[in-house]
């Protein structure tokens, strides 16, 4: 736990008009990577638990996946994936698949997000602003998979930041997720 910086909270909410794999639609997930992971599941879940008084999936693993939407290019999850974080400094990639029985499941795209406008809004250790206060706005670009503005906003006492993804090397579709940050007693924090 000496390299421990805190949780990420990444909620995938939904995508929209997600590629066609199978004869007439998809049954897509999604898969996140955020570098290495450490620790005991056991003792993060009951930690996590305590601290947030929710039953999110915490898994400390360097992959984590949503559950499979059948037959759906607007699939809806609201799954919170929950990483620990020892490398501020890591992107996190997401990757949509199309789940198919007999073969090989499908690649429907992907993206990489810059987590360190994220992490520098986190380090200005701000309180008590009006909710919904916007601390930093992120642009589409050519160096980002960004497929709108992102504004990185105080909401419910947390710093959040919500960001649509459009999906790259696919004919077309967009993911949006929330990033969310939990401090963890004992961490070296940000």
């Amino acid at each position: 736990m000496d390299n421990l910086l805190g949780i990420l909270r990444v909620r995938v909410k939904r995508g929209v008009n997600l590629a066609v794999r199978d004869v007439s639609s998809s049954d897509p997930y999604v898969v996140l990577k955020l570098g290495r992971q450490v620790g005991s599941s056991n003792f993060f879940q009951r930690l996590f638990h305590r601290l947030t008084h929710t039953n999110s999936q915490i898994l400390l693993s360097q992959k984590l996946k949503t559950r499979v939407v059948k037959k759906n290019v607007n699939p809806q999850w609201e799954e919170d994936l929950t990483f620990t974080v020892t490398d501020p400094n890591l992107p996190l990639n997401l990757v949509v698949y199309d789940h198919d029985f007999f073969s090989k499941d499908d690649k429907m795209g992907d993206a990489e997000i810059d987590l360190n406008p994220y992490i520098e809004a986190l380090r200005m250790e701000l309180s008590g602003l009006p909710d919904g206060t916007i601390i930093t706005t992120i642009h589409p670009s050519r160096s980002n998979c960004l497929a709108e503005e992102s504004f990185i906003r105080w909401s419910n006492d947390r710093i959040v930041q919500n960001i649509c993804l459009r999906l790259r090397n696919v004919e077309r579709g967009e993911v949006e997720i929330e990033l969310q940050w939990i401090d963890l007693p004992g961490s070296k924090g940000l």
